[in-house]
């Protein structure tokens, strides 16, 4: 199948995981390069990686630190480092827009002059699926699918699947690949325990990340991104 999008991983850990760093990723899609998610330790593994300049657009599942917490590091060094084009943010709704401004404001005051914003619904092939609460009470998260000739999911901070897969099922058959955050600890529901993903690997091709990979059980049949080299930039 001729290779219309590749994700590459920067990160695979949660907040805690240090050693893995945050999960976030860089899409390429139909030839534009998104990157998903910009936590703390993203800035700097972009530079590291001689990335950075790949970063064209910005697509965002919410704003807790380690999934946006260098933002603004990425836009000043566009800006300052590189007198780059200034990378346009992807948002799904004008109140995600707005909470967006607002957290950029603290650390640029003005957004506006080192990011263009940009409605989701602009571009073709990709679609939000609001998973308002799921996450965190009262707080706004997103999950994302991107369509081509076939279909990447990428979950976002998720406490419950089927609020994603229900209304993966009610969309037109492609072959899939889901990333969906997972957690091994039962205890966690701000995230999935792998568990809960056991009835959707029927359908779906499955990876889990956002988790520390030392802690996976032996009855996990979920791969996870940090052990797959071909998902990792």
């Amino acid at each position: 199948m001729e290779q219309t999008m590749q994700i590459k991983f920067l990160g695979t850990g949660g907040a805690f995981d240090t050693d893995y760093l945050n999960s976030a990723a860089l899409l390429d899609f139909r030839g534009n390069h998104i990157l998903i998610d910009c936590g703390f330790t993203v800035y700097t593994t972009l530079i590291k990686k001689s990335l950075i300049n790949k970063v064209d657009y910005i697509l965002l599942t919410h704003l807790h630190n380690d999934h946006s917490g260098s933002l603004a590091n990425l836009l000043l060094h566009k800006s300052i480092v590189q007198k780059a084009k200034k990378p346009v943010l992807l948002y799904p709704s004008e109140h995600f827009r707005k909470q967006i401004e607002e957290f950029l404001a603290i650390q640029l005051k003005d957004p506006a002059k080192y990011v263009e914003f940009m409605p989701l619904d602009q571009w073709e092939g990709i679609r939000a699926i609001d998973t308002f609460g799921q996450h965190s009470e009262n707080y706004q998260t997103y999950a994302y699918v991107f369509d081509d000739k076939y279909r990447f999911v990428y979950s976002g901070d998720l406490g419950k699947p089927e609020a994603l897969f229900d209304k993966l099922e009610k969309l037109p058959y492609l072959p899939t690949s889901v990333f969906h955050d997972i957690t091994f600890d039962a205890a966690n529901t701000g995230h999935t325990y792998y568990k809960k993903l056991f009835p959707y690997l029927i359908g779906y091709e499955m990876f889990g990340y956002h988790c520390d990979p030392s802690r996976n059980p032996p009855d996990n049949p979920i791969r996870l991104v940090f052990y797959e080299k071909d998902l990792m930039a």
